[in-house]
C-alpha cells in the first residue's frame, strides 16, 4: 500500500485549505476535461451491459439517435426510475476523480509524472482491487468512490506521457492487468527524452532515439523548485517551474492549449477507451446485475428500505404490529419499480444492537422479521442511535429509514455521529413513536405528564423529533393499535420517483400560510402534517378550497392517525396555498412522484489557472461565501431559474447566483449562509415543443447548517486486516487560541485511538486518528469513519466524514485461462430450427479457484462440470449450446480475488443462415469538450 509522508500529508491537508489546484473544470470552452471522459466511458460500458443482458434475455435494446445521456439510457435499460440514482452514482465516480487533482496535486505517481509509471500502475491494480471486493460485499459507494480515484491516474497516463507521440492508436492495456510483468521497453533515468522547443512550437521535441526506440516517459512536473534530471521531458504550463530548466517546453497534452496540444483530443479519445476498459474488466469481476447496481440502474429502485427496531420486552405488541406493516409492504411493491434493491433490519434493546442483517429477498426478510422477539428493556432507554447508525452507514445514500420505539435513546453520545450521517447520506428517517404518546411535545416540556403506561416523557422524545425533521422524516406519535393505519406513509415514502417539494418546520405555535408550485410531471401529490390541536385549509390553483374538517372534499381526501395527518391531493398543475394553524409544534410536508428532480454538494472552487472543485465532506463553512454544484436530473428539457438557502424553521431565505458550467449543472454562489438550520429550494421551468414553458420547484428533504469549525482529513491508501491505520486530520477555528473538543467513532466498532481534546495554535490544530482492522475482517468490508470537533461553550461543532475500505493482499494475479476445445454449428436457412454448441475447458491454474462462469452476448443455455487434469489441477468443462438465431457467445470465467478470463466464438462466418437476433444498438459516446485540462 502506497502511503505519503506525515509531512507531505500535512502539505496536502493545507493546500486543501488554501484552495489547492483542482482539475474538475466547470466552465464551457472546447478542451476535454477529466469528468466528461469519465462521464462518455460510464455510458458507453453501461450501455454496452444493458445491450448484453437484453441479448441474453432475448430482449430489444435500442438507442434513439443523437447524443446518449444518463436519462434516455436508463429508459433504455428498462429502468426509467432509475435516471436520479445512475446520474447520482455518475457524480460520485466524477467527483471522485476530480478530487484527485485537489488532494494529491504534489503526488506524480497519481498523474504519472515524473516517470512514476510501476507506481502509478501499482495505484490503478490496487485500486481494482478494492472496487471488485467492495462490490463483491455489496459496498458500492465505496467502489465507485476507489473507482473514480483510479481512473483519474489511468486517463492521465495518456496526457502525460509519450504513448500517443509514439504512434500508439489503442490504450496500455497493461496498466490495468497485474500479472504483466514487463510493459515494454522504459526510458530509465538516466536516459535523455527531450530537447528544448523551438520557441513555442514542442511538435519534435521528443528525442528521436526515443520515438525510433519506442521508449515509454512522461513528463516530469515541479510546483517549488524549478529541477529535474537532465535531458528529460516536462510538464510544460504555468506552474510547471521544471519547462523552466534545459529542455525547455513540455509535452503535456491537457488542454488544447498545451505544449502538446494538438494531440490533446487523440489524448482524450485514448483516455475515454482505456477508462472503458478499465470498467470492462470490473464489469467482469463483479457481474452484470451488480455492476449496473453500482451505476444505480435496476428495474428496482436503487435504495433500501430499512427497519430499526426497538426488541425490548414492552415492544411485543409493537412489534406485531410491525410484521404486517413489513407483510404489506413487501407484498404492496413486489414485482414492481417501487421494490427496493435490499431490504435491510437492525434491532436494539437496553444493551445491545445489531448486527444489521442485509437481504434482497422479500421473502427471506419477512422471515427475518417474523423471528424477532422482544425481551427484557423494563423502563431503562434504549439503544436507538447505535441501531440507527448501523442502518444510515449500511444502506445506500437517500434510502428510507423507519425507527420504532417507545423508550427514549441510551446512547446520545451518538447523536452529533448520527447527524453528520444524515446530512453526508441524505436518508430520510422516520420515527413510529408508540405507547400512550399522546402529550409527545418538541419545544418546551420538561419532562412533566409522562402518558399511562408511557416509558418515553414528551421531553425524552426531543431527540427524536430532531432527527425527523432534519432527515426530512416525520415523527408519527401513535398507538400499537393504530400503527398499522399508518402503514400508509411508510408505503407512500418508499416509492421510487419520490420529490420533495415543500417541507417547513414551525417550532411555535403560530398560524401560517405556505405556497408552492406543482408542474404537470407531478403525480401522486400528498401533503402531510404532523402535530396536536391544529387546523388547515388548502387551496387549488383553481381557487377550491378544503378545510381539515373535511374528510373528502373538492380537493382531496384526508386521513388522521394520532397526530399524523395525510392530504392525498388531486396533481393539479399551479400553485397552491395551505394555511395552518396551530398552538403547538407542527411541521408540514409536500411530496409527489416525477422524474425531475436535482442533486447538490457543497463545494470549494479553485479559480486557478485550471478551475477545479472538491466535494465537501463535512458542513460548509459560517461567515462567508460558498459554493454549491448542483445538477438537474430527469429531462433534457429542463433549466433552473433560481437556487435558495431557505430557512427550515423560519420564511428567510438566501438566493444564489446561478452560472451554468455544461449539461443540467449549475455552480451557485450565495454571499452567506443562513445562521441555523436550512435546507436548498430549486426553481426552474421545464419545455416541450409547442407548449409553453412549465414551471417547477423542488426542495432538499435534508437539513443542513454551516459551522465556524473546519475539519479536514485525509485518508491514503486502504485498510489492511491487522494493521493499524493513521487518519491525520486538521481542525481550524476562528478562535486563535483555546481548545477543541475531538470525537472520532466508526460504524464497524474497530479500535481506534485519537485525542479527546486539541490546543489551538494560531487557530488551527493537527491530530491523528489510529484505527485497528481485526485480522478475520472480510476483504471488501467498508468502515464509516467520523471525526468531529466541538468548540465548548459554543454548541458549534463540525465533522470529517471518510469512507474507507478493507482490502487483503492479494497474490493471486492471473487471470482464469479459457481455451474453446470444440464447435458444433449445422443451423439451416430458418436458425428458429437448428441449434449450434461449444465445448470449453476452463481453469485458474494455482491460483484461487473460478468461482464463477457465466455467458455474456448469447442467450443459450451453459452448463458445467468440474474435473482434475494429469497434473493435478482443477479443470471446468463448459458446454454452451443455443439457438442458430443466437450466434455469438462470450465466456466470463473470475476466480475467487476478482480475476477475470474470457474467450469469445461467433459462428457467423463459419454457417450461411438467417440470424434474427433483437434489435441493439450501442453508438460510439464521444466526451463532450469543456474548457479546462486533463492534468
Amino acid at each position: 500500500m502506497l502511503m505519503m509522508s506525515p509531512a507531505l500529508v500535512v502539505v496536502c491537508l493545507l493546500l486543501l485549505r488554501m484552495e489547492a489546484q483542482g482539475f474538475m473544470v466547470l466552465w464551457a470552452g472546447t478542451s476535454t476535461p477529466h469528468q466528461n471522459i469519465t462521464e462518455a466511458a460510464i455510458l458507453q460500458t453501461t450501455a454496452q451491459v444493458c445491450k448484453d443482458l437484453a441479448s441474453v434475455e432475448g430482449r430489444d435494446f435500442t438507442l434513439p439517435p443523437g447524443p446518449l445521456t444518463a436519462e434516455i439510457l436508463a429508459i433504455a435499460c428498462s429502468s426509467p426510475k432509475s435516471v436520479k440514482s445512475f446520474q447520482s452514482a455518475i457524480s460520485d465516480i466524477t467527483g471522485s476523480n476530480a478530487q484527485v487533482d485537489y488532494i494529491h496535486v504534489l503526488n506524480p505517481e497519481y498523474h504519472f509524472t515524473d516517470e512514476m509509471i510501476e507506481k502509478g500502475r501499482a495505484l490503478i491494480t490496487q485500486g481494482m482491487t478494492s472496487v471488485k471486493a467492495s462490490i463483491k460485499q455489496g459496498n458500492f459507494k465505496a467502489a465507485r468512490q476507489t473507482l473514480g480515484g483510479i481512473s483519474h491516474p489511468l486517463q492521465d497516463f495518456y496526457s502525460h506521457s509519450n504513448w500517443i507521440e509514439l504512434g500508439n492508436i489503442n490504450p496500455l492495456s497493461d496498466l490495468i492487468r497485474s500479472d504483466v510483468v514487463d510493459i515494454g521497453p522504459v526510458a530509465d533515468k538516466n536516459t535523455p527524452t527531450c530537447r528544448s522547443c523551438a520557441g513555442e512550437d514542442c511538435k519534435n521535441n521528443i528525442l528521436e532515439e526515443i520515438i525510433g526506440d519506442k521508449k515509454l516517459t512522461t513528463a516530469y512536473f515541479a510546483f517549488i523548485i524549478p529541477s529535474k534530471p537532465e535531458g528529460k521531458c516536462s510538464h510544460g504550463d504555468l506552474l510547471d517551474l521544471s519547462s523552466w530548466v534545459n529542455p525547455t517546453g513540455g509535452i503535456s497534452k491537457d488542454q488544447l492549449e498545451a505544449r502538446h496540444g494538438y494531440l490533446h483530443q487523440t489524448a482524450a479519445e485514448m483516455a475515454q477507451a482505456a477508462t472503458s476498459e478499465l470498467l470492462t474488466d470490473i464489469r467482469g469481476a463483479a457481474g452484470d446485475k451488480d455492476f449496473l447496481q453500482m451505476m444505480g440502474i435496476s428495474t428496482e429502485r436503487s435504495t433500501a428500505l430499512c427497519f430499526v427496531i426497538d426488541s425490548s420486552g414492552s415492544m411485543s405488541g409493537d412489534i406485531d404490529a410491525v410484521r404486517k406493516v413489513a407483510s404489506f409492504i413487501i407484498d404492496s411493491q413486489r414485482g414492481t419499480a417501487d421494490q427496493p434493491s435490499d431490504y435491510m433490519l437492525v434491532s436494539f434493546n437496553n444493551s445491545d444492537f445489531g448486527p444489521l442483517i442485509q437481504t434482497k429477498d422479500p421473502d427471506e426478510f419477512k422471515a427475518y422479521i417474523n423471528a424477532l422477539s422482544a425481551n427484557g428493556g423494563g423502563d431503562s432507554p434504549e439503544m436507538c442511535l447505535s441501531g440507527l447508525q448501523l442502518a444510515l452507514t449500511g444502506a445506500p445514500p437517500s434510502s428510507e429509514i423507519f425507527v420504532f420505539t417507545d423508550a427514549p435513546p441510551k446512547d446520545l453520545d451518538l447523536l452529533s455521529t448520527v447527524t453528520a450521517l444524515i446530512e453526508r447520506t441524505k436518508s430520510v428517517v422516520t420515527f413510529m413513536l408508540t405507547n400512550g404518546l399522546g402529550s409527545l411535545r418538541l419545544r418546551n416540556v420538561q419532562g412533566r405528564g409522562r402518558g399511562q403506561n408511557s416509558r418515553m416523557a414528551a421531553s425524552d422524545s426531543r431527540v427524536y423529533m430532531d432527527l425527523a425533521q432534519m432527515s426530512g422524516g416525520l415523527a408519527i406519535q401513535t398507538t400499537r393499535t393504530e400503527l398499522s393505519r399508518a402503514t400508509r406513509i411508510i408505503l407512500d415514502s418508499s416509492s421510487s420517483s419520490l420529490v420533495t417539494l415543500m417541507q417547513v418546520v414551525r417550532s411555535s405555535g403560530r398560524a401560517g400560510r405556505f405556497s408552492f408550485t406543482v408542474d404537470e410531471s407531478v403525480r401522486n401529490l400528498t401533503a402531510y402534517v404532523t402535530g396536536r390541536s391544529l387546523s388547515f385549509t388548502i387551496t387549488s390553483p383553481s381557487g377550491v378550497s378544503q378545510s381539515s374538517a373535511e374528510v373528502y372534499g373538492p380537493v382531496g381526501t384526508f386521513q388522521t392517525v394520532g397526530n399524523f395527518h395525510a392530504l392525498r391531493l388531486d396533481s393539479q398543475a399551479g400553485l397552491w396555498e395551505i394555511s395552518v394553524s396551530s398552538k403547538t409544534y407542527y411541521t408540514l410536508k409536500v411530496v409527489g412522484q416525477s422524474l425531475i428532480d436535482f442533486l447538490f454538494d457543497f463545494v470549494e472552487v479553485s479559480q486557478g489557472p485550471h478551475p477545479s472543485y472538491a466535494v465537501l465532506q463535512s458542513r460548509p463553512q459560517a461567515g462567508g461565501k460558498a459554493n454549491l454544484l448542483v445538477s438537474v436530473t430527469g429531462s433534457d428539457s429542463v433549466r433552473l431559474t433560481e437556487v435558495a438557502l431557505v430557512e427550515a424553521f423560519g420564511s428567510g431565505e438566501v438566493r444564489g447566483t446561478l452560472e451554468s458550467v455544461g449539461g443540467r449543472d449549475y455552480l451557485v454562489t450565495v454571499n452567506r449562509i443562513p445562521a441555523g438550520a436550512f435546507v436548498v429550494r430549486v426553481r426552474g421551468e421545464s419545455t416541450s415543443a409547442g407548449a409553453a414553458p412549465d414551471s417547477f420547484q423542488r426542495q432538499s428533504s435534508t437539513h443542513l447548517r454551516a459551522s465556524a469549525i473546519v475539519v479536514t482529513a485525509l485518508a491514503e491508501g486502504v485498510l489492511e486486516s491487522g494493521t493499524p491505520f493513521s487518519v491525520p486530520f486538521m481542525v481550524t477555528t476562528s478562535d486563535n487560541s483555546g481548545f477543541v473538543t475531538i470525537r472520532a467513532s466508526n460504524d464497524r466498532g474497530f479500535t481506534s485511538s485519537f485525542p479527546s481534546t486539541l490546543a489551538l495554535v494560531t487557530g488551527g490544530a493537527n491530530g491523528i486518528v489510529t484505527l485497528t482492522v481485526p485480522p478475520s475482517t472480510p476483504s471488501g468490508t467498508d468502515v464509516t469513519l467520523t471525526i468531529e470537533a466541538e468548540s465548548p461553550g459554543t454548541n458549534d461543532t463540525n465533522y470529517a466524514l471518510l469512507h474507507l475500505s478493507v482490502v487483503s493482499m492479494v497474490t493471486d494475479v492471473n487471470r482464469p485461462v479459457c481455451k474453446v476445445l470444440s464447435v458444433k454449428a449445422n443451423c439451416s436457412e430458418d436458425c428458429s430450427l437448428s441449434t449450434w454448441e461449444l465445448s470449453a475447458s476452463l481453469t485458474d491454474g494455482d491460483g484461487t479457484g473460478i468461482e464463477r462462469i457465466t455467458p455474456r452476448q448469447g442467450n443459450g443455455t451453459l452448463s458445467t462440470t468440474t474435473a482434475v487434469d494429469t497434473s493435478g489441477l482443477n479443470v471446468t468443462l463448459a458446454t454452451y449450446s443455443a439457438s442458430c438465431c443466437s450466434p455469438e457467445v462470450e465466456l466470463v470465467a473470475v476466480d475467487g480475488v476478482g480475476n477475470v478470463g474470457t474467450c469469445f466464438r461467433s459462428i457467423r462466418n463459419t454457417v450461411e443462415t438467417t440470424v434474427q437476433t433483437p434489435v441493439t444498438n450501442v453508438p460510439k459516446v464521444q466526451a463532450a469538450p469543456l474548457s479546462g485540462a486533463i492534468l
